[in-house]
């Protein structure tokens, strides 16, 4: 690790600790020992990625707020100083090929605003609140087909497919088809775009299937986000075939496994931490419920909606917000970014900055004040975590409800994360209960 000067609120004093090494086994297994040292001695630094790209890494919550809402760090991968090579690192694996870069995550207004604008009639909070019955009946169902058995691994069999047929269902999706679009969005956790390349491959696939389903669905248009897109399209709102192929493929990407992580993150901080759990249940138990029919909270909700918000600050899915490049010169955390240079924001640093956070490494399901960057700040504020947070409220409720007495088949560490930048997520949890 270079370039670690900076003691916090002091510059330019040495770093009496060794600087940690970043981007090993042992770091995504617990990186935050590593983002306090960040924090403390480095707090915008720049450093090799494991792809070869040179990045500045934000860490600390002021500094991570200020460049998330930063209009001069662009979303544009176009904005990448670096070679063509290079530039094909910084993205989804295979999008460029698949022609699906025109999507949120890669643009900056004016062609945000209008993408953003279109897509948001999607999760308004009315038609949220009209999908939880749909999210109750297939959490229910997903645990029906394990309950019995007495063991299942939660990633694999619960919070991996509860959000994929859940935005399979937005898009509409045919429910004959949703295994398929299962299958592929396995292939993009269980694979990285290295060498087996299985990212790549499944958004291959995913594009092939978008451009059919995009004409079926001109045929005959439906109550789903994929008709309302191919409406604004030929309504004057001028989305092309590929724009709204990208829409829809990226709310299936940046929609499904930043919920599985939540999912099982969140299930996996509660199984460590047996008196936050116990309480939760114990909230659940006086009557709090998922949700009521307008997404509102009655009862003893609350308790359950704050942990959801704990669960995201405290080991959140997102570990470091998607790519930015510095659209002209300019200076972050007292370090001077050139023209071109990508910036990713760290979100489980800033998140647990006990400048911002008290007791920033102690789960408190009932924190109150929690103002978390987990679904990021700013224009490019998380679409879909109203949606998100549904399916985390009513995942937890309903399992701790059904399996009160769920523990842990293994120890805490033969358990491994999956590799990843912007991701941060469990590749199992197996998990037993009843014997």
């Amino acid at each position: 690790m270079d370039r670690g000067r900076y003691r916090r609120g002091v510059s330019d004093q040495p770093c009496p600790a060794p600087a940690p090494t970043l981007f090993t086994w042992e770091f995504a297994t617990d990186p935050y020992p590593a983002y306090a040292w960040l924090r403390e001695y480095a707090p915008v630094h720049r450093t090799t990625l494991p792809s070869g790209v040179e990045a500045w890494l934000v860490t600390r919550y002021a500094d991570a707020r200020q460049a998330l809402a930063d209009a001069r760090l662009s979303k544009n991968p176009q904005r990448h100083s670096e070679s063509a090579h290079a530039r094909g690192k910084v993205g989804i694996p295979g999008e460029r090929r698949a022609d699906l870069t025109t999507h949120l995550l890669n643009i900056d207004p004016p062609d945000h605003t209008r993408l953003r604008r279109l897509v948001s009639k999607a999760f308004t909070p009315r038609r949220v609140a009209a999908f939880a019955p749909r999210v109750r009946e297939l959490t229910d169902g997903l645990i029906d087909a394990f309950e019995e058995r007495g063991e299942a691994d939660l990633i694999h069999e619960f919070a991996f497919p509860l959000p994929i047929y859940a935005i399979c269902d937005l898009l509409g999706v045919p429910r004959e088809d949703q295994d398929d679009f299962r299958d592929w969005a396995g292939m993009m956790i269980r694979h990285g775009g290295g060498p087996r390349g299985g990212v790549a491959r499944a958004v291959k696939r995913i594009r092939t299937y978008l451009a059919e389903l995009i004409h079926r669905k001109r045929a005959a248009l439906g109550d789903d986000l994929i008709s309302d897109l191919i409406r604004a399209s030929d309504h004057g709102d001028h989305l092309t075939e590929n724009e709204v192929a990208a829409m829809a493929f990226i709310l299936l990407f940046a929609g499904f496994e930043t919920t599985v992580n939540l999912i099982g993150n969140g299930v996996y901080a509660l199984l460590r931490n047996p008196e936050q759990r116990a309480q939760l249940q114990r909230s659940l138990g006086e009557g709090g419920t998922e949700g009521t029919e307008e997404g509102g909270e009655t009862g003893d909700e609350g308790l359950l909606a704050t942990a959801v918000e704990e669960l995201l600050r405290y080991d959140g899915p997102v570990e470091m917000a998607t790519w930015r490049f510095a659209a002209e010169p300019l200076t972050l955390g007292g370090q001077h970014i050139g023209e071109g240079e990508p910036v990713l924001v760290v979100i489980a640093a800033a998140d647990r900055d006990p400048e911002r956070f008290a007791g920033p490494d102690v789960l408190d399901l009932a924190r109150t004040d929690n103002q978390h960057l987990g679904y990021g700040h700013g224009i490019h504020y998380c679409l879909g975590a109203p949606l998100a947070r549904l399916e985390a409220r009513t995942a937890l409720a309903t399992l701790l409800r059904r399996l009160p007495d769920l523990r842990l088949v293994v120890e805490p560490d033969e358990l491994r994360r999956r590799g990843g930048l912007i991701m941060r997520g469990l590749r199992t949890l197996p998990v037993t209960w009843g014997k």
